[in-house]
Formats: structure tokens, sequence, C-alpha cells
């Protein structure tokens, strides 16, 4: 028997939760897709809306081309656009779109001979001072890319640094200086990512560009937003003890026991991607009943409490995170984001599923 660690993705809900995310902000969305699509299988989400998806949004040029070599036709843009000049011929014969966001790629992509014109996707730095070309530099940059031979369109962007708080001006700050800064450019323009499509209505233009929502993730983290969560990580108990009050288990002996406690032993850990920082209480669910994580997460195994739950057997299922147990949640405790939680998971047998093909 394999070992009992599996992430359960539902294609059904990621497509639901791209329908979602596009109704909310009414206009086109490139569905964010990168690190493997936040470890949930980056060909297998982009297959789930082939033919739906106002196009794909990646990290990378190696991104971009195993969704390329997979048969997906649909436009991909690149984030961090392209690294050194050499990728630019294959950027074009694959088709892609660009982000441009450092004044060296202006000028590396004027000065290079293409096939044929780029679609640019011009970033602008409005207040997160990552990346992105700064608001005195962006409309000269934007002059000349768009009267040369090598860019065929243009699309104005930025990206928002507090957008998940609401409390926050910051990103009113960023739209004004968007604003202002565009004013009068003959472009579309594309500002909301997940947080602002919820939670910001005055960043809802031509373009949006979901990711954590596509997961099933809420943003905000407690907004209703109809969401439906894609991952469900689940293993097994392999074995169950008793332990007295008082008495601690696991590395450190970080938990002792309030009260006496029936243990089990789960075969999931941090080398699976379930946090190691994760904390006595976080919640779990076995054979569909709440619980909570005890003591420290280890490489392979982790504790769960079952004193509540008399009926639990070797074999029962947990699950770490998905239906019953919030992503979120769980990010929380371990003091970390879904992202975080989503993208390390490793070793864990991945098996998908889509209702429409039911």
């Amino acid at each position: 028997m394999s070992r009992p660690a599996i992430a359960h993705i539902r294609l059904d809900a990621f497509r639901h939760n791209y329908r979602v995310a596009k109704q909310s902000h009414g206009g086109k969305a490139l569905a964010v897709i990168k690190a493997n699509a936040y470890g949930h299988g980056a060909v297998h989400c982009a297959k789930a809306i082939e033919g739906e998806a106002d196009g794909f949004a990646v990290a990378c040029l190696e991104e971009a081309l195993q969704l390329r070599e997979a048969g997906l036709p649909e436009p991909i843009l690149l984030l961090e656009g392209f690294f050194e000049a050499i990728e630019l011929p294959e950027i074009v014969a694959n088709n892609l779109w660009i982000v441009v966001h450092a004044q060296w790629q202006v000028e590396v992509l004027l000065a290079t001979k293409l096939a044929k014109p780029l679609h640019v996707w011009l970033k602008m730095d409005s207040g997160m001072h990552r990346v992105g070309l700064s608001p005195n530099d962006y409309v000269q940059a934007y002059e000349r890319l768009k009267s040369h031979k090598n860019v065929a369109k243009i699309v104005l962007m930025t990206h928002f640094a507090n957008a998940d708080n609401l409390s926050s001006n910051h990103t009113l700050q960023q739209i004004e200086t968007f604003k202002n800064t565009t004013q009068g450019l003959n472009a579309e323009l594309s500002l909301a990512n997940s947080a602002a499509i919820v939670g910001w209505k005055q960043a809802k233009f031509d373009w949006t560009r979901p990711g954590i929502m596509l997961y099933g993730a809420d943003p905000l983290m407690n907004a209703d937003t109809k969401l439906k969560p894609v991952m469900q990580l689940t293993s097994k108990i392999i074995s169950i003890r008793s332990i007295k009050q008082g008495e601690s288990i696991g590395y450190g002996s970080i938990f002792s026991a309030e009260r006496d406690t029936v243990v089990g032993v789960v075969a999931c850990g941090y080398a699976d991607g379930y946090p190691r920082s994760a904390v006595t209480g976080t919640p779990m669910a076995v054979d569909g009943k709440m619980t909570r994580l005890i003591g420290r997460v280890s490489m392979d195994m982790l504790f769960v409490d079952l004193t509540d739950i008399p009926n639990a057997i070797i074999g029962s299922q947990v699950e770490l995170w998905g239906n019953q147990v919030s992503a979120n949640a769980v990010a929380t405790s371990a003091g970390t984001i879904a992202y975080e939680l989503f993208c390390n998971v490793k070793r864990a047998h991945f098996q998908y599923f889509d209702a429409a093909n039911i």
C-alpha cells in the first residue's frame, strides 16, 4: 500500500472560481497559474478552463513553454517579462505576451531584431516599490514602445501592495497615482489582483489578474466570495496511543496533556508540505469530525487529538485542509499564508477530479 497522503484537486471548483473572479470584476481575466498553479498543477488547471479563459499569467518563459507544449493556445503573459535578450526569439515564436517592468528591458526590447512585434504589458511602480517603472519615467517609456515596430499592443498595469487591507488608504493612493500618470494614454488597463477584485471596486478596469482566489482561498480572509476550495489535503491515521495527564509527545516535548488524551499519528509532515510552524490547536478533521493538531510537526508525521472522537481507528481519514478545514485557518495558525501552504505541497499523491466529466 502506498503512503496515504493525497492532494485531491477539484478542477470543477477551479473553473467555478475563475467564473466568480471574472463575473466579480466584469472585465477580462488572466488566470494566474504561475508556480505550477500555486502547487495545484498548471497544465491540469489550465486545461480545466481552456477555451473559456481570456488568457493565463505565469512567472517566466519555462512555465509558459510547459503550457504551450500541452497544446494550450490562449494568450500567456510572462509576469516578470524576460531576463535576457536571448529569450526574446523564443517568446516571439511561442506567441507570448511580456511584462516590461524596468528601463533595461525597454532598451533591450527596442534594440533587438524580432520576427514579429510583441504584445507588451507596461508595469508602473505606483507604490509597491518592488518592480515597475517610476511614474516619472512611465509615459516616456510608453511613447517609445508605442511607436516602435517591435511592439504590437500595450496594456498598462500596476500591482497593489496592500489590497488585502481594507482599512489602508494605500490602495486608493496607488490607483490615483496610476490614473493620474496614464491619463490620456490610449491603452487598456490592468490593476486588480484577487484582493482588489473582492475589495476595491475602484480598481476594476479592462483586465484583472486573479490568483489565490482561483484556488478557493479568500484573499480578504472573511469575505463572502462564493469560492470553492480546490485542494483537499488528506492522509490517514497510522498509529493510536493513549497518554496520561502531564505526559508529553513528540520532538521537544512541547505538548503536555491537560487531561488523559488519545493521540493519533498521521502520515503527513513538513516534508509533505504541512507547515512545521503550525501550533497545537490548529484545526483538522478526522472522519468528518473537527479536532486539533497537538505537539510538534515532524518530517513525516504529526499528531492529532482523538480524545473526543472515540470511533477513530487506524486508517481513519484526516483532512489537513480543504472542504472542512480552511487553508487560511491553518496558515494563520502557522504564521504564514495559504499561498505558501499550497506551493509547498509535495510527495503527496495528486489526484484530479472534474465533476463535469463524471
